[in-house]
């Protein structure tokens, strides 16, 4: 067995919330609050390998971005084209113009003005073109920069190849760079040692930008809507919309 698959993602909505809330609160993490996190002068970057991603992971942060005038770029390495394999309503292209609309919308529900750079690389098969997400990544990121990406031990391909190409880019840069579990939170268990706790520090949220991320998780219809074409969807699990209503985010320092 390989080390993604022993990371699997099942279908389900796997380790239920309550049980994250309660470890979560015995663990008695770090907490980091937005404006530290993002001081004056910083931009934030978040690396999103499909869209959706950037809310998952840090889309209160987003909010609170907006709120505190800091400047922000999402940079979509892929438009999500693959999610719907088969489907005769979304085949590939007209998917992925539905899901570019749908980022934008949310961005809007955060109340975030972010720049959207859009990578352009193939939905599934990010690790096999690392070399030109590196190479745009070390063109774009600055050593002020904040820079927010999904977990190299994510579980998902297209999300492990995405983080550790970002943190690898901007180390070089000398930006200062998290990670954050998206599809850790489903496949592992509460204290699962795979997860690097030690590095681990919440971010406060406010319930305003609970709502705002909350709001924009919503606006990937295409992801919450079963297709008969495609036994896996929806994509997006009912815990998630759960783990959106957290008073925090989790990221990887």
């Amino acid at each position: 067995m390989d080390a993604l698959s022993s990371r699997r993602i099942e279908a389900g909505d796997g380790t239920p919330e309550p049980q994250w809330q309660c470890w979560l609160q015995a663990r008695a993490l770090p907490h980091l609050a937005p404006q530290d996190l993002l001081p004056p002068g910083a931009r934030a970057v978040v690396v999103a390998p499909h869209p959706d991603d950037e809310v998952l992971a840090v889309g209160g942060l987003l909010a609170h971005a907006a709120t505190l005038r800091r400047r922000a770029l999402l940079i979509a390495v892929t438009d999500g084209e693959a999610s719907h394999a088969g489907s005769m309503r979304w085949p590939p292209g007209r998917l992925a113009s539905r899901r570019r609309a749908e980022t934008r919308l949310a961005l809007a529900r955060l109340g975030s003005d972010a720049a959207v750079l859009r990578a352009g690389l193939a939905d599934g098969r990010v690790a096999a073109r690392e070399g030109v997400l590196h190479a745009l990544l070390l063109r774009t990121l600055r050593p002020s920069d904040r820079v927010f990406t999904t977990w190299s031990l994510d579980g998902h391909p297209d999300h492990e190849a995405t983080g550790r190409t970002t943190r690898a880019a901007a180390e070089q840069v000398g930006a200062q760079v998290y990670e954050v579990p998206v599809w850790g939170w489903h496949w592992a268990a509460c204290g699962d040692a795979r997860m690097p706790w030690e590095q681990a520090r919440l971010v406060t949220l406010s319930p305003q930008a609970v709502a705002r991320k909350c709001a924009a998780l919503q606006a990937f219809a295409s992801q919450w809507e079963h297709d008969p074409d495609c036994p896996h969807t929806p994509v997006l699990r009912d815990a998630m919309r759960v783990r959106a209503q957290r008073p925090f985010e989790l990221v990887f320092a």
